[in-house]
C-alpha cells in the first residue's frame, strides 16, 4: 500500500471533512508524488497493470496514421491537406502512440509528416519527461510537451483511454431520494458513506440523460468528461477529435444491470469490480495511488455535450468496425501479409477479435468544418 498517498487523503479528510469519490479519484490517480499515474512514465503493458491497444503493438498507430491523413486531406484543396496541422495527443502517457503514429507516417506518408506539428498533453510529470527521448526521432516535429491543451488546435486532437481514467462523482438512489457517496475516515480506516449531493449539476446529469436510478443502485457521474469534451470543442478551430474508451450508451451504462455501478480497480492485470456489499468496504478505496481507478464512460451524455458545443457527430462505433474500415483497400493489408510480419499480423488480430479489445471498445469521432 501506497502510506504516502493514503495518508494524503487521510489528512484532507481531517482538514475538510468527508470528500467526494471524485476528490479522492484525484487525488489517488494524480497527486503530485505520490498519485498512480503521477509515480511513473508508464502503467501499462505485461509489467504494468493493464493492457491497452497501444502495448499490442505498433500497427494501432500505423492504423490510426493512414485514417488521420485522410482527414488531413480532407481538411485542405485536392489531394494535399494543410501545410500545417495540429496533431494533439490528450493524455499522451510517455509518447508512445504519438511515435508509432510519426513512424508510419514518416515511412508511408511523407507529405503528410512534414505538415504535422505533434503536441503531447499529459497531467503526470515523469511521463512527460519521457517525451523528448521518446520522440527523439522526430525532434522537429514535436510542437509542445505539457499538461493542457494547447489555446488554438487547427487539426486532431485524439485520447485513448482518456475518459474512464477521469474522477467521477457516485451517487445512490436511497429511500429519500438521490445521494452523494463520500469518502470518510472512521478509526483511522478510509470508508464510503452517503451524504447530500455536492453539486445540482449531478441530479441535472441524470435527468438529461433521462435516467432514473432503481432503489439502492449506485452510479457514477463523470462530470469532468462532458467538461473536457466542451473544453475542446472550445479550442478546435477546424479539425476532428478521436476518442477510444470503454463505455456504453446510457439506457444501458444506467440500467438496472449495472445497479453497483461501474468504478473498479486495476492491478496487476486483475480486476476489482463494485461490490458495494463487501465486509471491508469497496474495492476501489484500497491502497490508493498504488493501483488504477476506472469507470466506464457514458457516451450518451459525451455525444450530447460534444454536439452542444459546435462539433458534428461522424461516427460512434466499435474499434473493431472503425479499424476494418481503415484496412478496407488499404496497402497495408498487402504489406503485413509478409512472412516476416507474422507478429504484427498477430497484434492486428488482437485489436480486431471479438471478446478482445476490438469489440469492447468504443470510438467515437466528432468534427469541427
Amino acid at each position: 500500500m501506497d502510506v504516502d498517498c493514503r495518508a494524503l487523503v487521510a489528512e484532507r479528510i481531517r482538514q475538510r471533512g468527508p470528500i467526494t469519490v471524485a476528490e479522492f479519484m484525484d487525488l489517488a490517480l494524480y497527486a503530485p508524488e505520490v498519485g498512480y499515474y503521477a509515480r511513473a512514465a508508464r502503467r501499462s503493458g505485461r509489467a504494468g497493470d493493464f493492457v491497452t491497444s497501444v502495448d499490442v503493438g505498433a500497427v494501432f498507430g500505423a492504423l490510426l496514421a493512414e485514417r488521420f491523413a485522410g482527414w488531413w486531406r480532407a481538411m485542405g484543396t485536392g489531394a494535399r491537406g494543410p501545410a500545417r496541422i495540429d496533431l494533439v495527443e490528450a493524455a499522451a502517457g510517455n509518447g508512445r502512440l504519438t511515435r508509432d503514429i510519426l513512424d508510419a507516417a514518416a515511412r508511408r506518408d511523407p507529405a503528410f509528416y512534414q505538415a504535422l506539428a505533434a503536441h503531447l498533453v499529459e497531467r503526470s510529470a515523469p511521463a512527460r519527461a519521457a517525451h523528448p527521448g521518446v520522440l527523439a526521432s522526430h525532434g522537429p516535429r514535436l510542437a509542445s510537451s505539457g499538461d493542457a491543451l494547447p489555446a488554438g488546435i487547427d487539426g486532431i486532437v485524439f485520447a485513448n483511454e482518456l475518459l474512464d481514467a477521469l474522477p467521477v462523482h457516485l451517487v445512490e438512489m436511497g429511500a429519500a431520494g438521490l445521494s452523494e457517496v463520500y469518502v470518510d475516515l472512521a478509526s483511522g480506516r478510509l470508508i464510503d458513506r452517503p451524504g447530500p449531493l455536492s453539486s445540482p449539476a449531478l441530479a441535472a446529469y441524470l435527468a438529461d440523460a433521462g435516467v432514473t436510478l432503481g432503489a439502492g443502485a449506485r452510479a457514477e457521474i463523470n462530470l469532468a468528461a462532458v467538461d473536457w469534451v466542451s473544453g475542446v470543442a472550445a479550442r478546435l478551430r477546424r479539425g476532428f477529435l478521436a476518442l477510444v474508451d470503454y463505455g456504453y450508451q446510457a439506457a444501458e451504462l444506467y440500467s438496472e444491470a449495472r445497479r453497483q455501478g461501474t468504478l473498479a480497480t486495476y492491478h496487476r492485470h486483475l480486476v476489482d469490480a463494485p461490490d458495494a456489499g463487501a465486509p471491508a468496504g469497496p474495492a476501489w478505496l484500497a491502497d490508493p495511488g498504488s493501483r488504477d481507478l476506472t469507470s466506464h464512460v457514458d457516451f450518451t451524455s459525451v455525444r450530447r455535450a460534444a454536439e452542444r458545443a459546435g462539433l458534428e457527430t461522424v461516427t460512434v462505433t466499435s474499434q473493431t468496425r472503425f479499424l476494418l474500415e481503415i484496412l478496407e483497400g488499404s496497402p497495408l493489408v498487402a504489406e503485413l501479409s509478409a512472412p516476416d510480419r507474422l507478429a504484427e499480423r498477430l497484434a492486428l488480430k488482437t485489436l480486431l477479435m471479438p471478446g478482445g479489445l476490438g469489440s469492447t471498445l468504443t470510438v467515437l469521432v466528432f468534427a469541427k468544418k
